[in-house]
């Protein structure tokens, strides 16, 4: 039996896709989520990745977590459940390379909390997104009450995670949930293109981010102090050398990244 989450490489130079794999809708179980720990930790470590895509396959992108799991939870089991599953997905969305979602039908409770934790998403028009967990007396448990207000603002946020009612592609970027809606063949397609865009971009692109991130949450202070220490290290770098020299030379936009 494969495994339910694993790295495919070889389509696009440095992208990566995360491929979920647990038949017959992605439901996570905790060996998905550890599969998917796994995975994440091998591509943090991996220098050669720059981008990566997180996919479902053409027919589900995620449909939550099991809830097979959730019925004999007590308080501490389901604390501990929410603690690890939070951890996996703040792990997504701490990777220093590029992230993106790209969605295919259903994105669901967990499954949408997982592409919440990408930096972009990129939708096939047959995708569906939502939270229902209140719908079975209980509440996003896996960063959903947060990432999502974080996205569109705490009123529409809390319409969704009140009501657990799903938002098809066109309403997702409306919202600005997604970056782009495509026909649903085209959205892994699209979601590569992307990332090879950003796979050929230079070593900044990962201190933008690192940047951005560490500061989003912090007084404004703080967060110029996270914006200063990565425009020092960007010149430390060379990409810094390549595009500065190309600048000068052949004007903006011609330079070739390595990365480093």
């Amino acid at each position: 039996m494969s495994d339910p989450v694993r790295l495919e490489t070889g389509e696009a130079p440095g992208v990566a896709t995360i491929r979920l794999d647990r038949p017959k809708v992605n439901a996570f179980d905790s060996a998905m989520t550890e599969c998917l720990a796994e995975v994440v930790d091998a591509v943090a470590a991996d220098d050669s990745v720059r981008a990566v895509v997180i996919w479902g396959g053409p027919r589900v992108f995620a449909a939550g977590v099991d809830v097979n799991d959730f019925v004999p939870f007590g308080r501490a089991e389901a604390e501990a459940f929410s603690r690890r599953f939070n951890a996996v997905l703040s792990a997504v969305e701490h990777l220093p390379q590029i992230t993106i979602a790209a969605v295919n039908r259903y994105a669901l409770g967990g499954g949408f909390e997982l592409a919440l934790a990408a930096e972009f998403r990129v939708a096939g028009d047959d995708a569906v997104f939502g939270l229902p967990e209140i719908q079975l007396g209980l509440l996003p448990g896996g960063g959903g009450t947060q990432r999502l207000p974080r996205a569109i603002g705490i009123t529409r946020a809390k319409e969704l995670v009140y009501t657990g009612r799903h938002v098809d592609a066109d309403e997702a970027h409306r919202l600005g949930l997604v970056s782009a809606v495509h026909p649903a063949e085209e959205a892994y397609p699209a979601a590569l293109e992307m990332a090879a865009r950003f796979a050929a971009g230079p070593a900044s692109l990962r201190l933008a981010k690192r940047a951005i991130n560490e500061g989003f949450d912090r007084p404004l202070p703080e967060a110029l102090e996270a914006e200063i220490a990565a425009f020092a290290d960007a010149f430390t770098t060379e990409d810094r050398h390549i595009g500065l020299r190309s600048f000068l030379e052949h004007g903006p936009g011609k330079a070739t990244f390595t990365g480093r």
